[in-house]
């Protein structure tokens, strides 16, 4: 055993070391496994991430603690975010398999690197150390580099790599650069002495420095303004899939970091981050949704509806209450469900004739496919907040959460352009429902990808109508994190 180390911290870190496990067992397993055979191996991956799951629950109910040199986190607030990614990693890996039989692509490395990528993003959320998040971040974004291209002859998959790789290196470096200031001014990586330290030397111009490049870096991995402009080429060229998993996944593992360095390690500097997050939610909100307002590829309308949320996810940070931090898991959790169905019913219409994606292609799904028709008739209007789906709660508690900690404009303008994006997400009904002149063939759904659409569809229904659960799951969660003794009201 390592010098240091002890048997709980191997205890604890027993879900990362079985997934990791498992990913290993899919890539070898893929040499093995003849083509006609190939699904399994994505019941394979499924029954790894829920043995994952099953090895997070002994951690479920432990005072919060950290392991491995203080280096990673036990708590509620990482079994939260660890939650979503192996739930959200499942349905992605069901929504696949048709996918990946019509592109002809070999399922094993596709699975091995969704796992990759998933024991990436649970230790970004895990992380009380810069180094642990940077090692988390490069293995989550190293395999959706990869993922982004997947599909070698489609033009473009490739550009979609190659554009994601490009920006996603430029943003690493402002990252990292912020990093090394918080270093430097601290000698430390650790969150919780980054804050005492900081908290007693006050406020200079190289800490707001650091606070700005550390904004910036995890601004890109969140699609906000300005940092947003790689989402809509990046979503619409990469594999349906992995967009999906990329809008859901990729964006909780980095509000998951956010949340680790600004609201733990940079809490005496909350009046500059709140400011500066404010400005950002604004502006990602409504460029967002007025982007996407003009949108006729229903992947690229997703990706700039990606953009808008992760403006609304940004009011719970600018409220930097408890209740804040609660909201903010709340709507991600819920988010999870309704993106991850819009994108199976996307992966639906894809063909050997034809893409899919387009919003042409929806033309009288209802007359080809009712059932499709109707769960993304309640995926998009859960999107755009209207009851009683899950994202109207979503929405509502957010909202609530910004006008109880003062923050009444922000908590309007986000009204008003929730208002907005019901034009956009109402088109995509119309289109289903009205518009029957280029009917196509009829809908094809397997077994795995009516799973996934059920577990989206049951999410998005179900804590629309009973959501206390989720409430308490995330209220116990956020009350881990830590220094939320946020007070101060930036206005």
């Amino acid at each position: 055993m390592p010098p240091g180390f002890s048997a709980s911290d191997f205890y604890y870190l027993l879900p990362e070391f079985v997934l990791a496990a498992v990913a290993m067992a899919v890539l070898v397993a893929d040499v093995f496994v003849p083509r006609t055979r190939a699904s399994a191996l994505a019941w394979i991956s499924v029954a790894g991430l829920a043995a994952t799951l099953v090895a997070l629950i002994p951690a479920a109910g432990v005072p919060a603690t950290t392991i491995a040199h203080g280096m990673v986190a036990v708590d509620g607030f990482a079994f939260f975010f660890q939650t979503l990614f192996l739930l959200a990693a499942a349905i992605t890996i069901l929504m696949s398999v048709r996918y990946l039989q019509i592109e002809g692509a070999r399922p094993g490395t596709f699975y091995f690197l969704i796992l990759c990528a998933t024991l990436g993003m649970m230790f970004m959320a895990a992380g009380s150390d810069l180094v642990t998040i940077f090692i988390g971040l490069e293995t989550m974004a190293i395999a959706f580099y990869v993922l982004a291209g997947f599909l070698k002859p489609s033009h473009r998959s490739n550009e979609a790599a190659v554009k994601y790789f490009l920006l996603g290196t430029f943003s690493l470096g402002l990252l990292l650069y912020g990093m090394s200031i918080l270093y430097g001014l601290s000698g430390t990586t650790n969150l919780h002495d980054i804050a005492g330290i900081l908290a007693s030397q006050g406020r200079s111009r190289w800490v707001v420095l650091a606070v700005i490049l550390v904004a910036a870096g995890v601004g890109f991995k969140i699609a906000a303004v300005p940092f947003h402009m790689w989402a809509p080429d990046v979503y619409e060229g990469a594999p349906t899939p992995i967009t999906a998993f990329l809008s859901v996944g990729s964006k909780a593992a980095s509000f998951a970091m956010l949340l680790r360095i600004f609201v733990q390690g940079l809490p005496s500097l909350n009046a500059d981050w709140r400011l500066l997050f404010y400005v950002l939610s604004v502006m990602t909100m409504t460029v967002g949704n007025i982007a996407a307002l003009t949108q006729s590829n229903i992947k690229r309308m997703l990706a700039y509806s990606s953009v808008a949320h992760a403006g609304y996810l940004l009011i719970g940070v600018v409220a930097g209450t408890e209740r804040g931090v609660t909201a903010m898991l709340v709507y991600l959790f819920i988010y999870a469900f309704m993106q991850l169905g819009a994108f199976a019913v996307v992966t639906m219409l894809r063909r050997q004739d034809a893409i899919g994606d387009e919003l042409k292609d929806l033309s009288g799904l209802f007359v080809r496919s009712p059932v499709a028709a109707l769960a993304m008739l309640v995926f998009m209007l859960s999107l755009g907040g209207i009851p009683p789906t899950a994202g109207f709660m979503g929405k509502f508690y957010l909202f609530g959460a910004a006008i109880e900690a003062g923050y009444v404009w922000l908590a309007v303008i986000g009204v008003l352009n929730s208002a907005i994006s019901l034009y956009y997400y109402v088109r995509v009904v119309v289109f289903m429902w009205i518009k029957t002149e280029t009917i196509g063939s009829p809908a094809v759904v397997n077994p795995a990808l009516a799973v996934a659409l059920t577990l989206a569809l049951a999410g998005t229904l179900w804590f629309g109508v009973y959501p206390r659960a989720l409430f308490d799951f995330a209220d116990a969660s956020a009350r881990t994190l830590g220094t939320l003794a946020v007070t101060a009201a930036v206005r």
